[in-house]
């Protein structure tokens, strides 16, 4: 058996706390039941995305023709990071 160590923040600890007790168990009962739900859980972001819009829980909007998905901007400014930084480094530099 394995220990997990993770930094949560103190309000989500005192919810899942106070769910634990509410519920007669402990909390690494509540956190383990939580984790095997997540990677039990086969339905890919894009499927849970679908399923939510057919549901009517969220709303899809087309975007405006010509303007680029976030996919494809993020394929678009693959590789900027180094550039952008030293543009960054350049400009304050010359301040």
């Amino acid at each position: 058996m394995k220990q997990l160590i993770t930094r949560i923040d103190d309000e989500l600890h005192a919810r899942l706390k106070a769910r634990a007790e509410a519920e007669g168990r402990s909390m690494n009962d509540l956190v383990t039941e939580a984790l095997l739900e997540v990677v039990a859980h086969t339905e890919s972001h894009a499927d849970w995305k679908q399923r939510l819009i057919l549901d009517g829980r969220i709303a899809h909007v087309e975007p405006p023709e010509g303007v680029p998905t976030l996919d494809e901007i993020e394929e678009l400014s693959r590789g900027w990071g180094t550039t952008v930084t030293e543009a960054l480094d350049w400009t304050r530099g010359e301040r």
